[in-house]
């Protein structure tokens, strides 16, 4: 039931978010071709050597990601439900002169067997799940022997622990009032939601979330048969001075 709510949000047309955030198609490739390295700063050092690498973007939403790896000379597939997502996502690939591949699907539902080098997803998508062994056991699959999933999400300890408040280092202020073992979901408006302008904005789609604790993201991939390489925790880097003593972040390769 949560699952069909939380497809059923992402699926709403949205081109109009990314417009909003980037630009149209054929503004952003031009940001695309001048610096494909951006969109994947954060994991670009994680996925070493690229070109010619068969990838495969996990809910790669608007095609950013997928659009540079491209152009760096990687062969890119994005898995995402939305289909507004994949209007964009190819406007964005035509306009940058490169080609993706996108595979329009729930990605529970994925059927494709040791295709990919490397997969991999990056912040808010593990929370969308709730069995992550479901999760990785399709990403398990889809992989050669020998292939990498990499995953970038946002820290438990954040997620379910702290709140900050305040705008600037003097002010800024941390309390613990989570419960960090609660299992259960919350709701919240689906997040490209913030980035919808007017009224449609207020309109924006609820989704259900299950904030797993580290240990269930670490225990679960290694359940389903894969070899934990590293597990890398990040301090907020947003800032030189905010949040810089709590893990905000983490960076999850494992290995088929």
């Amino acid at each position: 039931m949560n699952e069909n709510i939380n497809k059923n949000a992402w699926e709403q047309e949205h081109v109009s978010a990314w417009i909003e955030r980037f630009g149209p198609p054929e503004t952003y490739a031009l940001k695309l071709k001048a610096n494909p390295h951006g969109p994947i700063i954060n994991l670009e050092s994680q996925f070493g050597s690229i070109v010619g690498k068969n990838i495969l973007n996990v809910m790669g939403s608007n095609g950013n990601k997928a659009v540079a790896l491209a152009l760096l000379g990687a062969q890119v597939t994005v898995v995402d439900f939305s289909e507004s997502n994949k209007q964009y996502a190819l406007e964005l690939a035509k306009e940058a002169g490169v080609n993706i591949n996108y595979i329009l699907c729930d990605i529970l539902k994925l059927e494709v067997d040791d295709q990919y080098d490397l997969a991999f997803a990056e912040m808010g998508i593990l929370h969308y799940f709730l069995d992550l062994e479901v999760f990785y056991n399709v990403l398990y699959k889809v992989l050669k022997s020998g292939g990498e999933l990499i995953i970038r999400d946002f820290h438990p300890v954040s997620t379910k622990l702290i709140s900050s408040r305040g705008s600037t280092a003097k002010v800024r202020k941390h309390k613990v009032e989570g419960d960090y073992f609660d299992s259960n979901l919350v709701e919240k408006t689906v997040s490209y939601g913030k980035y919808i302008a007017g009224e449609k904005s207020e309109k924006a789609e609820k989704v259900f979330l299950r904030n797993w604790t580290l240990g269930e993201i670490v225990t679960s991939a290694a359940n389903v048969g894969f070899k934990v390489v590293s597990l890398t925790e990040e301090p907020n880097k947003s800032s030189d001075v905010y949040d810089k003593g709590i893990p905000k972040t983490f960076i999850i390769k494992l290995r088929k």
